[in-house]
């Protein structure tokens, strides 16, 4: 791995001569990974394989759900269940306490969605995801005709029993994070190879939506994809040759370079500054001086 300052901030957040460490490898197209604070346990999806697997202390791979109906992002909300993109299913689903399954998003104005991809928890319960169409394509989802119409980003409220659409006029929208203070939504844009950016009013109100960072400078294969912040504000997205580190004022600082096609990525830890790669085949991990942020 080679880190590539491009500012020179970049240093206070990775060393440029920092190890990578093989975790472990074998699988088909790893996705989704996600930390459990509390077990100090990595779960992330196998998509073709239709399986998940956890991580956990001394680096112990465990299967975790199978099937899995071809999930992709995860993440936890406040209450530590954990929230799944399913992409055979077309779902947003969470794993309840006792074992069973409640479906949080099927379809939208009478139409199935595409494939919900990846997905964020505001800090009052509101659940946001995005819905592009790479779950109804062949290898990374089941191959059927779409309904929906467009590739947008939606909202659950926070007593389920609302879907809001955020936006429709995205080319294949993917990762998703929220600025510190959550009154910022950022959404990238695979196809389109930027971030759009949104503003979040007291009330709950969405607006804006303007192209704030464009992710094509760099040399290898990436795209946008997992996005994610840590707990200083910065954004990570994934980018040509890795994982690019972009600034709150949308400066990139510099990209964590992987030698293999890494989609997505997550702090964990005790201490939340071991960052997880899910690269591929095979899940990758190194130390940052910053760290993320514990989902709850």
């Amino acid at each position: 791995m080679i880190v590539e300052p491009r500012e020179i901030s970049m240093a206070d957040i990775i060393d440029v001569d920092v190890k990578l460490d093989f975790v472990v490898g074998g699988f088909e197209f790893i996705e989704g990974p996600v930390w459990h604070p509390q077990n100090k346990q990595l779960i992330f999806s196998d998509i073709p394989a239709n399986k998940m697997y956890s991580l956990s202390r001394g680096d112990e791979i465990d299967s975790f759900r199978v099937p899995s109906n071809m999930a992709n992002g995860n993440t936890f909300d406040a209450d530590g269940r954990l929230l799944s993109c399913e992409h055979a299913t077309s779902r947003v689903t969470r794993a309840e306490a006792d074992g069973s399954t409640t479906v949080l998003a099927a379809e939208y104005d009478g139409k199935a969605f595409n494939s919900p991809n990846d997905i964020v928890v505001r800090k009052d319960g509101a659940i946001f995801f995005t819905d592009p169409t790479y779950g109804r394509m062949k290898y990374f989802g089941v191959e059927r005709e779409l309904e929906m119409g467009c590739q947008g980003v939606y909202c659950v409220a926070a007593d389920g029993q609302t879907i809001t659409q955020i936006a429709d006029d995205f080319a294949q929208p993917n990762g998703l994070c929220f600025s510190l203070d959550q009154r910022l939504l950022y959404v990238n844009d695979t196809e389109r190879k930027h971030i759009r950016r949104f503003n979040i009013t007291a009330d709950g109100t969405i607006t804006g939506g303007e192209v704030w960072v464009s992710v094509t400078e760099g040399e290898g294969e990436g795209h946008p994809d997992g996005m994610k912040i840590d707990s200083l504000g910065n954004v990570y997205c994934t980018g040509p040759g890795g994982v690019h580190v972009i600034a709150p004022d949308g400066v990139t600082l510099g990209v964590i370079r992987m030698s293999e096609f890494t989609a997505n990525f997550a702090w964990g830890g005790k201490d939340l500054c071991d960052l997880y790669f899910t690269s591929s085949t095979t899940l990758y991990r190194t130390r940052v001086k910053v760290p993320g942020l514990a989902l709850f």
